[in-house]
């Protein structure tokens, strides 16, 4: 099997990680230099998350996106950049009237979600067709929003990224690209496994969700925690590109936390390379997704 086969790195995300590995970025600083340790190690594309420098907690402040996207374009690289529009999402019901909004709630506007993007302009950003129970709270993504939210986005001449985390959330992003909504006929999905509780990581779920996507679409994978490594091995033998980073995953091997981004990218590409395929180039990515 030869083809490139597009690494990406989601360098923090926004699980209270940062407290679990010390490697996980926190300051813009850090997060720019995990991005080009990533890139150095394999990486084609960067998937960005920012922190409260003070809180270590996610964040959807523009400020901060704004330092971490200059620090990495200041630095030369041509490493494609992918920026989060997850955060806004988050709805929890009161206990004791669910039609009000209780503490952890962070629900957003389609403007206020993409403010970062439309004003950083990164190659891609990602858009969560999903609406599910994320863990132990609830992420709400109405097909409204997700619409209002894809128009901004390419309007400002980005790609989106359409994260998917069950065979439903497919199927609404197929909606969206057979209606239009999402335009180009090379379509980006990011197949995510192993989240709870969504699809679960294994091969077998993957080629179910590879098999539904239109013609011509391009698609990656990921698992998360100790489901990284299989699910790199199977989305790169089953035609697809790959995800690691220390958003999804905290350890090199079992009991062994990762010292960083880097190390977790240079796992992925010796997969790669003993598949027989190789580690996408950005430029090579940038002709494989169109950008």
């Amino acid at each position: 099997m030869t083809r490139p086969v597009i690494v990406s790195c989601a360098l923090t995300g926004a699980a209270d990680t940062a407290d679990l590995n010390p490697a996980v970025p926190v300051t813009p600083e850090e997060i720019a230099n995990e991005a080009l340790a990533a890139h150095a190690a394999g990486a084609a594309i960067v998937h960005i998350h920012v922190r409260n420098p003070e809180t270590r907690k996610a964040s959807m402040d523009t400020v901060l996106y704004k330092e971490v996207v200059d620090r990495i374009r200041d630095a030369g690289t041509d490493v494609i950049i992918n920026l989060t529009t997850g955060p806004g999402a988050r709805f929890v019901p009161d206990r004791d009237d669910p039609m009000k909004v209780a503490a952890g709630s962070v629900m957003k506007t389609a403007e206020e979600r993409v403010a970062h993007v439309v004003e950083n302009k990164p190659d891609i950003c990602s858009l969560d067709v999903a609406t599910m129970n994320f863990g132990e709270r609830p992420m709400v993504n109405t097909p409204e929003m997700l619409n209002e939210m894809a128009v901004l986005i390419q309007d400002a001449g980005v790609k989106p990224e359409l994260e998917v985390f069950d065979t439903g959330h497919v199927r609404l992003a197929n909606h969206m690209v057979e209606n239009g909504i999402i335009k180009g006929d090379k379509p980006l999905y990011q197949l995510c496994l192993g989240i709870p509780w969504g699809a679960p990581a294994n091969a077998e779920t993957m080629m179910l969700m590879r098999d539904m996507l239109p013609a011509g679409a391009n698609w990656a994978s990921f698992g998360i925690s100790r489901f990284e490594f299989p699910m790199v091995a199977s989305a790169t033998v089953l035609g697809g590109h790959v995800r690691v980073g220390l958003e999804d995953n905290l350890y090199i091997s079992k009991g062994v936390l990762a010292p960083g981004n880097a190390a977790l990218v240079e796992q992925a590409v010796r997969l790669i390379d003993a598949s027989g395929a190789w580690a996408a180039s950005p430029a090579e990515s940038r002709e494989i997704l169109g950008l």
